[in-house]
């Protein structure tokens, strides 16, 4: 059972509270208007399998669950709430909720639509009819973190909120003191503020109370200045004296609130409530900005745009602004809370007012951008209740909670660097960019990642993760194929530079071609340099299995033409013997001497660089 409840407890609207009501449930009401769910759902359990049993009994017995993050149960009795044909929009949303907790995204979508008819002009229905089926898109998003569970379990306790400092100290809020009093909205001891040193290995030690800090009802989460001498932290009202006293119930109903601490020889002390506090509605979960002038938190005050909102106020040593709501491009109709800013004004926030993977969901959203927020995707964020993200800029590291596993407990979170790999290939004769040329970037195992085809610049690019090196294969027709390699970076692009060597083998549609292969004088006998030549059509050859070479041989027009058509067979001949002797199947090389039948130059007094250029062997493909 998840005890961040209590961090929502004045932060939801108690849906239905008085819808139904009657002398019958008179008992069971009384304990859920009085956030005593645990009690609660015992007294409408028994309701909902008597005669008395309606529609208020299974939706005040689903709220009841919901309330206490049992989503299994929960989910059992919006069923029953729902097929009375008589439950409001924002059951069957509560109701979609729990199902994706579950992982029933289809089943969820039936509630949806359902809730979308009941509300169309709401934003969550919106989203929902412009991208029902965004499931897959959020699971197939680069993952921006890489998670690990943390030495810091508590067994079916929870832990949130967690702060790490410049000197590796994590505050944060637990329920692992047992001999705490027992809340009774979730049947867990009160909160109280923890701390541990985190060691080099990304080990913590063993969590220590923060003894002036702590009270006999709930403190935290909290927040720490960036010289670490100023925290400010939740609080529960009751601990202060501050509460209102339900009418009904005669229970005592304390808000929370945020307060001041400041480190005197290395003790919390001088703690004020902020002036904002209140007993009619909560302000928690702050997070205070890296210059210190601004405090974010979350709050159902008036003026906000659901449930819960974030909310911020500027900070001018002990003096307050009003309060101002973040707006509609973080908050929603629903839940928004657990706010963490960092350095660079970028809002961590959890929420179940967008569209998630389930249950509370992080997202982040640059505050000096117009941009939406941005689900944080998986890991991170999964089925369950996903929240309370903090990021430590200076050690790189951020830590966030999950009840993943049962109970919320704390995770860490390393950032996956994003960077670029920019490509420029050019022809290292002409120095000038070659596109059109495959690019194969290469894992450091030497997988393929991906492929693509320069432009007309010359230039391909690649994300790439910061700190890890990959390989690259640049391939053109025409061209020597090079191995190259992105070195790691630490973020931003690098440019890689790529010159090819044009190839002295070149293939088109129609030959191969070589460099002239030249013959001793009047002589058909291969010589070393032409065996050179030939050996990179064997290769070519050996390449392309099913290409098939008719040999061309020419001479220049010197002497009698029957004497060249003569000479030019010989060498034709020669040329397709030497292939054959390198393994050339006889079906795939053939040749014949053309003389100077087929002079490339046409002239009468040829100068010798002409005639060299009629001189030549041509290797035609047949068939590729």
């Amino acid at each position: 059972m998840s005890n961040k409840t209590y961090i929502t407890i004045s932060l939801m609207l108690l849906l239905s509270a008085s819808y139904g009501q009657n002398n019958t449930t008179s008992k069971a009401d009384k304990l859920f208007e009085s956030y005593q769910y645990v009690a609660a759902i015992e007294e409408y359990q028994k309701l909902a399998e008597s005669k008395n049993a309606n529609e208020h009994v299974f939706t005040q017995l689903a709220e009841s669950y919901y309330n206490v993050f049992d989503a299994e149960n929960a989910a059992k009795w919006y069923a029953k709430a729902t097929a009375t044909g008589k439950a409001d929009a924002e059951t069957y949303y509560h109701y979609a909720q729990v199902l994706k907790v579950s992982g029933k995204y289809k089943e969820a979508n039936n509630q949806m639509d359902i809730f979308a008819k009941l509300m169309p002009n709401d934003d969550r229905a919106k989203a929902h009819l412009a991208n029902p089926n965004y499931i897959p898109r959020l699971a197939s998003n680069s993952k921006l973190f890489d998670v690990a569970e943390t030495n810091l379990k508590s067994e079916g306790q929870s832990d949130f909120g967690a702060v790490l400092t410049n000197d590796n100290l994590l505050y944060f809020t637990s329920t692992r003191n047992s001999s705490n009093k027992t809340d009774k909205w979730s049947d867990q001891p009160y909160l109280d503020i923890y701390q541990s040193i985190r060691d080099s290995d990304g080990k913590f030690s063993v969590p220590t109370l923060i003894t002036e800090l702590n009270t006999s009802f709930h403190d935290g989460p909290v927040t720490i200045s960036a010289d670490g001498n100023t925290l400010f932290f939740a609080r529960d009202g009751l601990s202060e004296g501050q509460y209102e006293k339900n009418k009904k119930t005669k229970i005592k109903v304390g808000q929370q609130g945020i307060y001041k601490a400041t480190k005197v020889e290395g003790k919390w002390k001088n703690i004020v409530a902020l002036p904002f506090n209140s007993t009619s509605y909560s302000v928690t979960n702050p997070s205070l900005s890296s210059d210190g002038k601004t405090l974010y938190f979350a709050s159902n005050m008036p003026g906000g745009l659901g449930q819960s909102d974030i909310w911020k106020v500027t900070i001018d040593g002990d003096n307050y602004g009003i309060p101002q709501n973040l707006g509609a491009n973080v908050n929603t109709a629903d839940k928004e809370n657990f706010p963490f800013i960092t350095e660079e004004n970028t809002l961590y926030f959890a929420t179940t007012g967008r569209q998630g993977f389930g249950g509370f969901d992080v997202y982040k959203v640059n505050l000096n951008g117009s941009e939406s927020p941005q689900n944080v995707g998986s890991p991170v964020n999964s089925e369950k209740d996903d929240f309370s993200l903090s990021f430590n800029k200076n050690l790189n590291l951020g830590y966030f909670s999950s009840n993943r596993n049962g109970s919320d407990a704390i995770f860490s979170a390393t950032p996956i660097c994003k960077a670029e790999a920019l490509v420029l290939v050019t022809n290292s004769k002409t120095k000038m960019p070659l596109a059109d040329v495959s690019v194969t970037i290469l894992d450091s195992k030497g997988n393929n990642i991906a492929t693509a085809k320069t432009n007309a610049d010359g230039k391909v690019s690649y994300p790439i993760e910061c700190a890890v090196g990959y390989g690259l294969q640049i391939a053109a027709q025409n061209f020597e194929t090079v191995a190259s390699a992105v070195k790691a970076v630490k973020s931003g692009e690098t440019v890689v530079e790529v010159a090819l060597v044009p190839a002295s083998v070149i293939i088109t549609d129609k030959e191969v071609i070589l460099n002239a292969i030249y013959f001793e004088y009047d002589k058909s006998n291969i010589t070393a340099q032409g065996a050179s030549e030939l050996d990179k059509l064997v290769q070519v050859m050996k390449e392309n299995p099913t290409m098939v070479i008719f040999v061309k041989s020419h001479t220049d027009s010197k002497g009698k033409s029957s004497y060249n058509l003569i000479l030019s067979e010989q060498r034709a001949q020669s040329t397709v013997q030497y292939l054959l002797s390198k393994g050339i199947s006889k079906e795939r090389i053939s040749g014949k001497g053309y003389g100077n039948t087929e002079n490339k130059i046409k002239c009468i007094s040829c100068t010798e660089e002409e005639h060299s250029q009629n001189r030549r062997s041509e290797f035609v493909i047949i068939n590729k």
